[in-house]
């Protein structure tokens, strides 16, 4: 994917999150650290224009709530949080880049929680590779793609913040 293709993803997730919530007053949208920050980002500016509302918008750093973070490493680079407005009764959307166990939105779920009660929770990636450990699914997916488990999707982010190209590595 180019950063052309990742606009019209983006593009149509948002159309379906439309779609899917009348109230639009209520929609937030949640990026969890790191590049599903920048795709929120992108999914903000866009729901606000189409909606013609101001959408609440925060991050969510979500590397302490992991099941696995002693695995990945003794000393977790600790990210902001900012969640600049009420949780409570909002619908959430929550982006990440890739998604893939479904660990990382079980922790983001979690984190979100302390925040408050969400009326709903959706979820919103970019790019859904399969091979999920717990029965997560998201709500809106702008790719599907079948890679082989030692394959690594990275969306890679221009010096604007904005996700410009999607790449498998080995």
């Amino acid at each position: 994917m180019q950063e052309k293709d990742i606009e019209i993803a983006l593009q149509r997730i948002c159309l379906q999150i439309f779609e899917k919530n009348s109230e639009p007053e209520k929609i937030a949208v949640v990026g969890i650290h790191t590049c599903g920050v920048h795709l929120g980002r992108q999914l903000h500016g866009m729901l606000s224009e189409q909606l013609d509302v101001e959408v609440a918008f925060g991050s969510l750093d979500i590397n302490l709530y992991r099941d696995d973070w002693s695995l990945m490493s003794q000393n977790p680079v600790v990210k902001t949080t900012d969640i600049p407005f009420d949780v409570d009764n909002a619908a959430i959307i929550l982006v990440d880049d890739v998604i893939f166990s479904g660990r990382t939105i079980r922790a983001a779920m979690e984190a979100l929680f302390d925040f408050g009660r969400p009326a709903n929770l959706q979820l919103a990636a970019l790019i859904d590779r399969g091979g999920r450990e717990l029965p997560i699914q998201p709500d809106y997916v702008g790719l599907t793609i079948d890679v082989q488990s030692d394959e690594r999707i990275n969306v890679l982010v221009n010096d604007k913040g904005v996700c410009s190209e999607v790449v498998i590595e080995s």
